[in-house]
């Protein structure tokens, strides 16, 4: 329980008093600080209207003239409400929480590339490194390898929407079946250690894709700079 610091009436731990709405400056999950049961399939219009909701009510400027406990409670919601939305209004991000919640890192057992990928960013890191080499070069070669780069980049983003997609159906598979034990049986063949793996296998496969636009737009503004 916690006591309002407005009110002083004892509750649950959530954002607001259910008394008197004064900001309760406790510590939730960043779900419950929206008000939000813990799902992964989110409505970013639903979403930003909570956290433009909660903003307002719980902005210091409202309790400027209120208690010293009242004024450090609205300070910590606000920077409570803040993460919460910055963090869940990202898939990527809402997924990587989802796994620190419910006690997962990214990194375990999961350090492998997918060869596929591997080779492309074998492939890639080739093409950057001739691009570099043909910067200073004026028989036109730069220019073609930067089109082969462009091309590169169109490729990679296609294969982010993808994972996107794929990353969607996960968040779909575990909002359908809300598996809460180590090993849930989902009656599809499909259980929650498998969904593990696979949604660090997804999120592991946009994290190297972005890095590899990242290094491929930076290689590409280099050599429009030289």
């Amino acid at each position: 329980m916690i006591k309002c610091p407005s009110c002083e009436r004892d509750q649950q731990p959530c954002l607001l008093c259910v008394n008197c709405g004064a900001p309760l400056g406790t510590a939730l999950d960043l779900f419950a600080a929206l008000g939000l049961p813990r799902i992964l399939t989110l409505d970013s219009a639903r979403l930003e209207q909570i956290y433009h909701d909660f903003g307002r009510r719980i902005h210091p400027d409202r309790f400027a003239n209120g208690s010293v406990k009242l004024r450090d409670a609205s300070l910590r919601g606000t920077a409570l409400l803040t993460r919460a939305y910055r963090t869940l209004r990202d898939p990527v991000s809402r997924g990587l929480y989802w796994l620190e919640l419910n006690g997962h890192k990214l990194a375990e057992n999961n350090k492998s590339v997918p060869a596929i990928l591997a080779e492309m960013v074998f492939e890639v890191q080739e093409q950057l490194a001739d691009l570099r080499a043909a910067r200073d070069d004026s028989t036109g070669e730069a220019a073609r390898l930067r089109g082969e780069m462009d091309e590169r980049r169109a490729e990679l983003n296609c294969m982010i929407e993808e994972a996107h997609r794929e990353l969607a159906q996960n968040f779909a598979h575990w909002d359908a079946h809300h598996p809460k034990d180590a090993y849930v049986d989902l009656g599809d063949g499909v259980n929650s250690d498998a969904l593990v793996k696979e949604l660090k296998s997804i999120l592991s496969k946009i994290a190297y894709l972005r890095t590899l636009i990242r290094d491929i737009d930076r290689e590409l503004d280099s050599a429009q700079a030289a």
